[in-house]
């Protein structure tokens, strides 16, 4: 039988009957009224005069029985809702936690996937028109040197040209000098002669004089 603390302390005390401690049927049970000077106090704890007021009820021998139980039934039930309660809603939360991180992890791979792809898109890009400008620019050099040499040949040709008039027009202006030196001379030596001899010279006489004097200068 188990003894809790309540019955312990509605036990009566050591060395009382029962008939003592209750009265008989049919009697009224009269409150003694305390002796002059005490003040009467009830504590609805019986009182044990050999241990000096009590032992505290948790080292009570008697309720060890109790106690034990009540241990054996707060640490079943606390069990009971660790294992259906507590620990469920943890290990869902953990597992939903690691979900979440798995989540972000995968999201992460992409979105550095999608990064590195965009890297890679521009780095192509970029050589591709850097290829291009110095292809561009190859074009530009070459079209810039060819219309440098047309215009160095159209120039070089219009001097040439201009050379070749100018070289025509002296050859035409030394012929006539040329023309006009012996017409000149002709005359000159007809009129020399006919001073000196006294006869005028035929004119063939005096331009073969002529020829042969500038053909001697010539040579």
């Amino acid at each position: 039988m188990f003894v809790t603390p309540a019955y312990a302390e509605e036990t009566p005390a050591s060395g009382q009957t029962p008939a003592a401690a209750a009265p008989a049927e049919g009697q009224v049970h009269t409150e003694e009224a305390p002796a002059q000077g005490e003040v009467h106090t009830e504590t609805g704890v019986a009182h044990d005069a050999g241990h000096g007021g009590g032992v505290f009820p948790p080292f009570d021998q008697s309720t060890y029985a109790s106690q034990l139980l009540w241990l054996v039934l707060t640490f079943g039930l606390f069990y009971i809702l660790m294992q259906k309660v507590i620990v469920p809603r943890v290990g869902g939360i953990l597992e939903n936690r690691h979900d979440r991180i798995a989540q972000d992890l995968d999201e992460a791979g992409r979105l550095k996937s999608e990064a590195d792809a965009a890297i890679e898109t521009y780095e192509r890009e970029l050589s591709a028109a850097k290829a291009k400008a110095g292809q561009i620019a190859t074009t530009a050099r070459d079209n810039a040197k060819a219309k440098a040499d047309a215009e160095r040949a159209a120039v070089e040709a219009e001097l040439a040209g201009k050379v070749a008039a100018a070289e025509a027009r002296i050859a035409d202006i030394k012929a006539k000098a040329f023309a006009e030196v012996d017409t000149i001379a002709v005359d000159t030596v007809g009129s020399i002669v006919e001073q000196l001899i006294g006869t005028k010279a035929t004119a063939a006489d005096i331009k073969a004089a002529v020829s042969g004097v500038a053909g001697k200068q010539g040579a």
